[in-house]
């Protein structure tokens, strides 16, 4: 397949699971690939696997801890100083954290790498995004959005933590903000959507230590749905031709599943405010 010869993709959490998935997707489909990921070794395994299915083709590969602001500050800068056009973004990577961690800047950690990072990556990278249009972003969310809501006066758990609510919460932000850029573009010639992909055989809580996770690993790789098989959507949303113009969006299972919150504008635009402080992002779209 070529369809998307010429076009580059940026793909976060690129060096394993779900997001090595959707990366080899779009290699295979033509496109120029960049590989964002914390490891060095991972990324360049991933690299030569995609170069090896790819006739020599090598994806870039571009370093970032998502938990640091002042990294992600840096990779964005680093990105655009390259002149490389961007033409679709897809925001995966994400973690699960047992215990209540924080990250350099004091903010917690679920939260920080989750949403915050796609927050701020996509609005330093959103002038490249523009000037390289039509293009796409691409926000992986989940279902669990649905046992979530955003407690302003506590929205980073430091009461009462509980890991499966702060995810769940990350996802809920990730809907806000895709609906809330999505208006925001209208008309721009930029795209965006969310996907859940479902249940994913990866090593989403390899960061956690202990007996928990060493328990729980097997079984999610040898029961849950094959990472190729659930990077379908996140696949669909990138390339097909057919949703060139789709926006506002949230898919799951190759379909869009109409209203997925009851969207409030008021709570939607004090996220944005929020996210904006936290991560010293200005949040203006650029002319």
């Amino acid at each position: 397949m070529s369809e998307l010869g010429g076009r580059v993709c940026l793909v976060t959490g690129a060096s394993d699971g779900h997001g090595r998935a959707v990366a080899r997707g779009l290699a295979r489909r033509g496109a120029d690939v960049v590989l964002l990921g914390r490891s060095p070794e991972k990324c360049r395994r991933v690299q030569a696997e995609i170069a090896a299915e790819n006739g020599g083709k090598s994806p870039a590969i571009l370093l970032c801890d998502l938990a640091s602001r002042t990294e992600i500050d840096r990779a964005a800068a680093e990105y655009l100083a390259s002149g490389r056009p961007l033409h679709v973004l897809v925001n995966n990577a994400g973690l699960v954290s047992q215990a209540r961690q924080e990250n350099a800047e004091g903010i917690e950690l679920t939260f920080a790498v989750n949403y915050l990072a796609i927050f701020q990556l996509t609005l330093r990278l959103l002038p490249r995004l523009l000037e390289s249009r039509p293009a796409r972003i691409v926000n992986v969310s989940s279902d669990t959005y649905r046992l979530a809501k955003l407690d302003f006066d506590d929205l980073q758990f430091a009461r009462g933590y509980s890991f499966t609510r702060s995810y769940a919460r990350s996802k809920l932000a990730i809907l806000y903000f895709t609906l809330e850029l999505a208006r925001r573009l209208e008309g721009r010639g930029v795209t965006v959507n969310a996907v859940d992909p479902g249940p994913v055989a990866s090593n989403i809580g390899a960061n956690n230590p202990g007996l928990a996770y060493r328990l729980a690993a097997p079984v999610i790789r040898a029961f849950f749905p094959r990472a190729d098989r659930a990077a379908r959507t996140a696949l669909m949303l990138a390339a097909d031709p057919a949703l060139a113009g789709a926006t506002g969006g949230y898919y799951r299972s190759g379909r869009r599943r109409e209203r997925p919150l009851a969207f409030d504008a008021a709570l939607s635009e004090r996220l944005w405010r929020t996210s904006e402080a936290l991560t010293r992002t200005e949040g203006r779209i650029p002319g």
